[in-house]
């Protein structure tokens, strides 16, 4: 995508802590790959696999690190971690607009709610009565802000996001749309007759820094709150049910799905489309792969996984015989382990020979 804005490449290593190789007024207006980089537009080396196209790029800079500073055949910012580079890079030609502070006419907002003068308010956007709204935050169009809700200094909503009533949300916050915080939980008692509801009396509290994309779900707490702590970034469609608890700086990929009153340890990270049960602890810096199933508690931080890989249709089918074919398999072996240790035994003379 191109941006409007445009850098020379001195300032661009200013803004990047980086050392210029090459023409400090040569301008940049956009990031591209190392593969489609051309004229204006600068790239970024971080893994070895690219190192082909790293040797054959046209782009007008690059991020590299000292040891492959020699392979750039154009100017180059020598940076310590080019991803972490390429990250702050692409913070300064993000396509979102500064925040264009006021309210749009067409905005219906409670009249106990006060907007601050450097708020934006998006049209149709509904903001029920109590709600709180800090400095810089943005509220897009269509959104629904219920009832008691807080939003922190510079949280930005997108459009039509749903925030029901007693939902917090901490400062630099981003929440993008279709995302629903708040939404009951799944509690219900089974009677003779059916299913009697539980209603969901506790709220969600999200912290700083926090992420959540697009069409997530996040549940009220039953009777305390869910809880998603500070620098947590949540992909898109990802359901999490009432009484979570997400620790500090995880992050977790999308389809996933926690179950109720789990408790994600800090800076753990789960792959796409895992499965998590409910009124589980993970430990800290635990890492999940993808498709994982955890059914129980992880005490010890490490790298787990439970799916299968991909292999032919065939050899899967068979395969799946024998899978179920192991725990007959496995007491025979029992058995022939105990034939075995008694025949050692019994074949034994007094002096162990």
């Amino acid at each position: 995508m191109t941006s409007t804005t445009c850098f020379t490449l001195a300032e661009l290593a200013g803004a990047l802590g980086g050392e210029l190789h090459g023409e400090a007024e040569a301008s940049v207006c956009s990031l591209a790959t190392l593969q489609s980089a051309g004229e204006g537009q600068l790239s970024f080396f971080a893994n070895g696999r690219y190192l082909k196209q790293l040797r054959a790029t046209r782009a007008t800079a690059v991020l590299v690190s000292a040891r492959h500073l020699d392979e750039c055949p154009v100017a180059a910012i020598l940076v310590e971690d080019p991803y972490l580079a390429f990250a702050r890079a692409s913070q300064l030609f993000d396509w979102r607009p500064a925040v264009a502070a006021g309210v749009h006419p067409s905005a219906v907002i409670a009249e106990d709610v006060q907007v601050p003068t450097d708020a934006q308010i998006g049209a149709q956007a509904v903001i029920e009565p109590g709600v709180r709204l800090a400095s810089g935050v943005v509220i897009g169009p269509g959104c629904v802000i219920g009832r008691d809700c807080h939003i922190g200094p510079r949280t930005r909503l997108e459009a039509n996001v749903t925030l029901y009533p007693n939902v917090r949300l901490g400062a630099e916050t981003l929440i993008h749309s279709a995302a629903v915080l708040g939404s009951d939980g799944f509690g219900f008692a089974p009677t003779p007759n059916g299913w009697e509801k539980i209603c969901q009396l506790g709220g969600v509290v999200v912290g700083d820094r926090v992420e959540i994309g697009a069409g997530v779900t996040i549940d009220r707490g039953a009777l305390d709150d869910t809880r998603i702590e500070d620098g947590v970034k949540l992909d898109n469609q990802i359901q999490i049910a009432h009484n979570v608890v997400i620790g500090r700086d995880s992050a977790i990929a999308g389809c996933t799905a926690v179950a109720g009153s789990t408790k994600i340890g800090q800076r753990c990270t789960i792959a796409g489309m895992s499965g998590i049960t409910g009124h589980l602890e993970i430990a800290d810096d635990t890492h999940v792969t993808a498709m994982s199933l955890v059914s129980k508690s992880i005490a010890n931080p490490g790298v787990y996984s439970s799916g299968t890989g991909l292999e032919p249709h065939q050899q899967w089918k068979r395969n799946v015989v024998r899978f179920r074919q192991l725990d007959e398999l496995a007491r025979r072996v029992r058995k022939l382990e105990q034939a075995v240790e008694l025949y050692s035994t019994e074949g034994q003379t007094d002096d162990g020979r």
